[in-house]
C-alpha cells in the first residue's frame, strides 16, 4: 500500500489541478461583483441523508484557496446526517469562499455517496469476519478522494494502483503462458527489481487455486466469479496457506451469503462506480 505521505501528495495534486480547471485567470462572476475586501460567512447544508464525508479534504481546499479562511467543523467525517443538518461553517473573503465552493461540493457529494454506501456494505457484514475492499474502478484523477471516502464508510482500501501490488488476473495469467510461469516470472521480477510487493493471484476455477497453491508465495487468492458452493470448497482448500479474497459482480443481495462462506475479504467496484451524489449546498449566512 502507498504511504501516508504519498496519499497526502495525491490529494495535493487533484487540488491544484481541480482549482486550475474550474478557476483558471479568474472567478471573473466574483471579481466583477463583489470587493477584494469583502468578507462573509457560509454554512455546508445537508439535504439528503447517509454518512457525511470530505470535511477534512474540505479544509484543506479552503486552506490552499485562502490560508485566511477559518472553518468552525460541526459534524465530523463518517458521521450520519440527515436533511437540514449543518456540517460546518466557512468564514473569510467572501470571493475566496465562492472560488473553492465548486471543488467542496463536487468532491463532498461524491465521498458522502460512497461512505453511504459503503457503510451500508459494512453493516450488512455485521457478525462475520469478513471485510469490505474497494477496487481500481475509480474516476480518472481523483482516486485518493474515493478510497478516502471508503475508508471514512467503514471499509479498506485494496491496492491503490498499479504500482503498489501485484495482482496476476486471467489476462496476466493467459499471456504469461499459464499460473505456474505468472507466478514464477513475478517472483523472479520481485527479485531482480529488489521489490517488496504482495502477490494475488486470480483464479476462476477449483483447479487454479490448487495451481497457485502448488506453486506459493501468494499474500491472497482472488476466488473471482465463484458460486457459493465452489467458494466454501476454495475456502477449505485454501485453508490459512493465504488470505482470501471474492469478486464477481457481488451486490447487496449477495454479499453477506459470500461472506458465510468464510472469504476474508470481497471487494467490490461497485462502491466506487455505482453511487448517486448526496445533495449538499454551501449557503451564506
Amino acid at each position: 500500500m502507498i504511504s501516508k505521505e504519498q496519499f497526502q501528495e495525491e490529494i495535493e495534486y487533484i487540488i491544484k489541478n481541480a482549482i486550475r480547471e474550474d478557476v483558471g485567470d479568474g472567478d471573473h462572476s466574483s471579481l466583477a461583483c463583489i470587493p477584494s475586501t469583502a468578507t462573509g460567512k457560509a454554512k455546508l447544508l445537508v439535504k439528503d441523508e447517509g454518512i457525511i464525508a470530505g470535511i477534512e479534504f474540505a479544509k484543506q481546499v479552503f486552506k490552499y484557496v485562502d490560508a485566511n479562511m477559518e472553518v468552525e467543523t460541526l459534524i465530523e467525517d463518517g458521521s450520519p446526517v440527515k436533511h437540514g443538518d449543518i456540517v460546518f461553517y466557512v468564514s473569510g473573503s467572501s470571493q475566496s469562499i465562492l472560488k473553492a465552493e465548486r471543488l467542496v461540493l463536487n468532491a463532498m457529494q461524491r465521498m458522502s455517496a460512497i461512505a453511504t454506501k459503503t457503510n451500508s456494505f459494512v453493516k450488512l457484514l455485521e457478525g462475520t469476519d469478513t471485510k469490505i475492499l474497494d477496487t481500481r474502478k475509480t474516476t480518472p484523477g481523483i482516486r485518493a478522494l474515493e478510497k478516502w471516502a471508503v475508508k471514512i464508510g467503514g471499509g479498506e482500501n485494496h491496492r491503490f494502483a498499479l504500482y503498489d501490488m501485484i495482482m496476476l488476473k486471467d489476462n496476466h495469467i493467459d499471456f504469461a503462458g499459464g499460473i505456474d510461469k505468472a507466478i514464477q516470472k513475478t517472483k523472479d521480477y520481485l527479485k531482480e527489481t529488489d521489490r517488496d510487493l504482495k502477490i494475488i493471484v486470480e483464479a476462476r476455477d477449483l483447479n487454479e487455486i490448487e495451481q497457485i497453491l502448488n506453486a506459493g508465495g501468494v499474500y491472497r487468492i482472488l476466488i473471482d466469479n465463484f458460486n457459493y458452493e465452489d467458494t466454501r470448497k476454495a475456502v477449505k482448500l485454501i485453508g490459512d496457506t493465504c488470505l482470501t479474497e471474492s469478486s464477481g459482480g457481488i451486490n447487496e443481495n449477495t454479499l453477506r451469503k459470500y461472506a458465510e462462506c468464510g472469504v476474508d475479504y470481497i471487494s467490490s467496484g461497485a462502491l466506487t462506480h455505482s453511487v448517486y451524489n448526496m445533495d449538499l449546498s454551501l449557503k451564506a449566512v
